[in-house]
């Protein structure tokens, strides 16, 4: 980490009232310029550097492992850079996560404190340990030290589990975030002229890499957004299709289910995406090509990749001007792949510790359990988890992931999912946004999965409706 700080200092220096933060779920106006809720709207490197050097000398003394419970805004981003100047172990608690599992992460990760907001202090308080309500009013005159090397100790422990099962905690280095973040930098052709867009919870630590640390290598500028995701997943696409119109970024990254809210609200208002847009980063789930396709004609430029948080979130990414559609483009510089059995197989920097509480991985590789494969001109392209196959009866090995893709090519499908019941019916649920027909949708869907074997053919489809698609006021 301490590339990124030492980045933040040379910032502030050279150009000090450079815009540098953003909140806009925050700033109360739909320029995210006017008053801000908690008076952080806006921020220049000076302010950021200066907050985060207050921050990180009050917390010298605290505890060596320390949480941040906190919606996406710009306390977030002070709080984790003022972590790693001060040398600490980071700890992001999710507030999407269930108190079970919040109060697991807590007593497995060993953490003593937890900085928080005035909107959360008792959600915080509730989980048992000693809080402190993070300030927007701290000075932010204090400079940050010339001597940054105590980031060079500090981690952060991501926790990879938020459905089912026990989380295991990933430890996460400063060699590995600072390897990541340049790799991406590198890979995306980030400069201060850009804009980054951010729309995925800070919990992540791909956002962590992607929103924070990237943006202020290249010094650009960040802009918070996070509450149009969540108006997204509960069908209000608009503010997610809003967002990106308003602020005309330059870069941003996305899940799949996002691109395609945001590629189905685009469709039904019948607008396409800013020309500002220059790169797009989609990952965390296959990406299915009739989406990236129908993203592309609308003006998003789609780049897929590919990581998981073993290995710091990203380990490939197509690049801009050389993506190659149906695969996830070349590795990060550093990053060596090669495939063992048919399983993706990681070796270079950014490769993590180990899980907490177990012995350290020897040599910096991670054997992902994902399958895939090289083409001849080195990029990756994936099949799939080894352990999600489902092997029906007849001893029929099928990836969930290739059917849920395919009915994804289906117009107006968000998502789907695929499983198999005890009595051995293939069942796709597909989650559609509003004004589908539904008579019409399951034929629509069995459409795009023509090209899938028979024995891979859902017996049953199921529909759920999102919620109508909100118009503004």
């Amino acid at each position: 980490m301490r590339e990124i700080v030492t980045a933040l200092a040379d910032h502030a220096k050279t150009m000090p009232e450079a815009l540098a933060v953003v909140d806009v779920s925050v700033a109360g106006s739909v320029n995210g310029l006017g008053g801000s809720v908690n008076g952080l709207g806006r921020l220049s490197f000076k302010e950021l550097a200066g907050r985060v050097a207050y921050l990180a000398k009050s917390l010298q003394k605290s505890p060596e492992t320390i949480a941040i419970f906190a919606p996406n805004c710009a306390l977030w981003v002070i709080a984790d850079l003022a972590l790693a100047v001060a040398g600490k172990t980071m700890v992001p608690l999710p507030t999407f996560f269930s108190p079970e599992q919040l109060s697991h992460i807590l007593q497995d990760s060993k953490v003593d404190l937890i900085l928080t907001v005035a909107s959360l202090e008792d959600q915080a308080k509730a989980l048992g340990r000693p809080c402190r309500v993070l300030s927007e009013t701290d000075d932010t005159r204090l400079p940050l030290p010339d001597d940054l090397s105590a980031a060079d100790k500090s981690g952060r422990i991501i926790y990879t589990s938020g459905t089912t099962g026990t989380p295991k905690g990933v430890r996460i280095g400063s060699r590995q975030i600072s390897a990541s973040a340049q790799g991406l930098v590198a890979a995306s052709g980030a400069t201060k002229e850009d804009r980054y867009l951010s729309v995925l919870p800070f919990s992540l630590l791909l956002e962590q890499i992607a929103a924070i640390c990237v943006p202020l290598i290249a010094g650009a500028p960040l802009y918070i957004e996070a509450s149009a995701a969540a108006a997204a997943t509960q069908g209000d696409i608009k503010p997610l299709v809003q967002a990106y119109q308003t602020h005309q970024p330059t870069a941003s990254v996305l899940v799949p289910s996002l691109l395609s809210a945001w590629v189905q609200g685009l469709l039904a208002m019948r607008l396409e995406a800013p020309e500002s847009l220059r790169f797009v980063a989609v990952g965390g789930a296959p990406v299915s090509p009739a989406l990236a396709d129908t993203a592309w004609a609308l003006g998003i430029p789609v780049h897929e990749g590919y990581g998981l948080s073993e290995c710091c979130s990203v380990v490939s990414v197509n690049r801009p001007g050389a993506r190659k559609p149906g695969t996830v483009g070349l590795p990060l510089d550093g990053t060596h792949i090669s495939i063992v059995d048919g399983e993706i197989v990681i070796k270079g920097p950014t490769v993590m510790d180990g899980y907490l509480g177990r012995e350290n991985l020897d040599g910096q590789v991670w054997h992902t359990g994902d399958l895939g494969e090289i083409t001849e001109h080195g990029e990756v392209r994936i099949f799939g988890r080894k352990d999600k196959l489902i092997v029906t009866q007849n001893g029929r090995n099928i990836n969930p992931e290739w059917i849920e893709t395919l009915a994804q090519d289906a117009p107006g499908v968000v998502m789907a999912k695929l499983t198999l019941t005890p009595e051995q019916d293939l069942v796709l649920n597909v989650t559609h946004v509003p004004g589908i027909e539904i008579e019409d949708l399951p034929n629509t869907v069995r459409a795009a999965l023509s090209g899938a074997p028979d024995y891979a053919q859902p017996t049953q489809i199921t529909l759920t409706n999102m919620t109508s698609l909100r118009t503004a006021p």
